[in-house]
Order: structure tokens, then sequence, then C-alpha cells
């Protein structure tokens, strides 16, 4: 695969769930899965596409949900959009493939060793469904469940296929505006989610979403501009740092909140340069706390590994931005130059939990929501709790069909 994503990444990482904290040396965790129901995906959206030649000589089709749509958002994100393919598998399947419970592994038509055929496989199982994830994109819809309709604009890199018109079909439902880069000769990206029991093991093709170009945010710069606030997941920065300097520029011109998810422990562990690239835009910072033990990691910190507090510190520097660091079922750290605050997290009853996969893009969701509505700090920190709560009752991170009020 493309260099400029994860081709020579063979890393170690964890893989983050309530449940399970497992160490293994495979390829990185992409994005945490984004639910969605089958019935949703039954009809695309309708869509534009107009086919450009970019300066750089790359060709795409922008694809842009057009029903209903505004001009005008109070939030932009930017992610990697990988549809999820998900479906119970016997432990035999696993061996079959030399997968383990819990895994994750990255693969590629390129360098492929026979695990590509997997996804067209999982699509003839029983009870197969299909999610529509990227953990910024799962951000997202949680932000619109919370702002509204047309309120969030999405960017991102998808294929010319029938998954990417089941991830428009997904964020129009939610009621997310999609602005997509197209590839029409790359594959969307997608996620084969393989479950035994309560564990996982996931195969990820990162296809079209590891090859955005920062041009194609010049296409839509009216959509940028409207923006109040700017939410970027960490994982965009194994594709386009380009692409999110461009953007952390814009907000820091104008005095607009840019929010940046660490989003996984390789992040800060492999891609320590593109993230000091970026941290400069930043505003406020989101991670758990295996994220804030490898950035401590990473640059040497002289601290506990589990001090979160010292750790933050670290990332703020002399800048006046807030970092938010949360720990599972521990309270949620807040730091920023005027102080430390922990928040503690919204209890649930253990026999309502589903699937607490995909928590803290939900966080991160109603965190963000929270600051365009221009709430404080520590309201902002329970609605993405709040939300991360009415996320783990349901199968993924999707969120009740009955819209609740926070």
């Amino acid at each position: 695969m493309s260099s400029r994503g994860f081709g020579l990444l063979r890393g170690v990482f964890r893989a983050r769930t309530a449940r399970h904290l497992v160490y293994h040396v495979t390829g990185p965790r992409l994005h945490m899965g984004m639910p969605g129901d089958t019935a949703k995906f039954a009809s695309a959206s309708r869509l534009s596409a107009v086919t450009r030649t970019s300066t750089s000589g790359y060709r795409s089709v922008e694809r842009t949900a057009k029903a209903g749509m505004s001009e005008s958002f109070k939030l932009v994100c930017l992610g990697n959009p990988l549809l999820d393919i998900s479906a119970t598998v016997d432990p035999e399947y696993l061996e079959r493939y030399s997968l383990k419970s819990n895994d994750a592994i990255l693969v590629d038509a390129a360098g492929d060793d026979g695990r590509m055929k997997i996804f067209d496989e999982m699509l003839e199982f029983p009870g197969m469904r299909y999610v529509a994830g990227g953990a910024a994109q799962n951000t997202a819809r949680g932000a619109a469940y919370v702002l509204g309709r047309d309120q969030v604009a999405y960017f991102g890199c998808v294929g010319r296929d029938q998954f990417s018109e089941k991830l428009m079909s997904a964020n129009k439902a939610a009621g997310v505006s999609t602005f997509y880069q197209e590839e029409p000769e790359i594959s969307t990206g997608k996620c084969a989610v393989m479950i035994t029991g309560h564990d996982r093991s996931m195969v990820t093709d990162l296809g079209a979403a590891n090859h955005f170009k920062p041009e194609h945010l010049d296409k839509h710069w009216n959509v940028v501009e409207s923006a109040k606030m700017f939410y970027v997941g960490g994982f965009h920065l194994t594709v386009s740092p380009e692409a999110i300097v461009k953007l952390g520029k814009h907000a820091q011109e104008n005095g607009k909140p840019f929010v940046l998810n660490f989003s996984a422990p390789f992040i800060p562990q492999f891609f320590r340069s593109a993230l000091e690239q970026v941290l400069p835009y930043t505003t406020h910072i989101i991670a758990n706390e295996s994220e804030a033990a490898s950035y401590a990691e990473s640059f040497g910190l002289d601290c506990d590994r589990e001090d979160l507090v010292s750790i933050a510190k670290h990332v703020i520097g002399d800048s006046s931005r807030t970092v938010v660091f949360t720990h599972g079922l521990e309270p949620t750290i807040v730091v920023s130059p005027a102080g430390e605050a922990a928040y503690p997290v919204h209890p649930v009853d253990k026999e309502k939990i589903v699937d607490t996969n995909g928590a803290g893009d939900a966080f991160a969701g109603g965190f963000v929501a929270a600051l365009v509505q221009g709430r404080d700090l520590p309201t902002a920190v329970d609605m993405g709790q709040w939300l991360a709560a009415l996320s783990i009752q349901e199968f993924g991170p999707c969120y009740p069909t009955e819209k609740l009020q926070y």
C-alpha cells in the first residue's frame, strides 16, 4: 500500500475496549466502527458527481448528498471513511487465516497474503450487517445526533462502489452532509469485523481512504469557511498531514476551535513528526489513557506513564490548549492552563451494556457538539460522557432510534 499510509508500519499497539486490553504485534486498529442498521442502507442518497482533474494530476469524483443540504455548517470533520462488514464467525474461521481474537491487522491488495478474500466471504455469512465506520465519521454522526441535521460536514476519500453508497446513505440518515473525494479506480476502505462471543477480530483495508488530497478541501472552501469548529481524527495524520495543517491554519487565523483526537496509541508512537506539525494549530486534544502513555513514551517524558496530568501538561506546553484524557470507567481528566479537573463517568448498569466498541468516538461527538453550542467545558465533558453512555447500550457506537435530549 502507499507509503503515505501504513505500508511500512507493523508495530505494537493496544486494542481499545472496556473489556479487553491486549498487546499484540500486527497492524494497527484503524478505527472504532460505527454500526448502522442494515435497513438504513436500503436506499442510497441522491448524489451529484462531478469529475475533475486537479493541478497535481489526480482524478477524483466529488460526491455530495444534496437532499436538504446547506452550505453553512457548525462543525467540519476530516477523517478516514471505512465500511465495517460485521458477522459472527466460528473460532475455526479465525484459525484458517491465522487471526486472533481481539486482534486487528492491516491488509492491502498489493501485498495480499490471501486475507483479502475475507471481505467477499463475509458478505455470505448469516446475520452479516454493514456498519458505517471510520473514527472521525463516527464522531460526526454523534455530533449530528446532538446538533441536528445539516449542521455537520464530513470530508474523506472513498471509491466509486457499493460500499461508498452505503456510507453516503448512513451519513444522510444521520443528518451529516458528506463531501467525499472519490477515487474511481480504488475500492472504498473497509474493515471485516469477525465476532466470536464477546471478542472481535478485525482485518482492515484502508483502500481509498489512504488517498485524500488537500486540494479537495479547496474545491469546497466555502464549507470550510462556514464552519465554527473543526474536528480531525488522528488516523488522518497517516494520510494527509498537509490537509490537517490547511484546516488548522484557517482555524487559527480565524479564531476557531480545532480539535484533534489521537485516535490510537500508534499515532504518537509512529507518527510523531506528523503530530508535531499539527499540534500548534490545536485548541483541544482528546485521547485515552493508552494514547497518553504512548505519547509520553514517544516524547521521552520523565514521568509515570499513568500520570495523566503530567502528560497533559506536556501536551499543552506553552500553549493555551485544553487536553481531555478519557480513562475507561475511571474519571475523565481535563487539563488546561487554568487548572485541572476530574469528571466521573456516567454509570450504566452492566446488564444494559451491549457493546463498548467506539465509545470514545461517541464521547468526542458529544464533547465537540457541546462546544459548538457554546457550552462550558464541564458541560462539554458531561455531554460527551452522556453520549458515550447511550452508545454502549446499542450495537456498536450508534444511538437510540428515538432522539433523546441531553
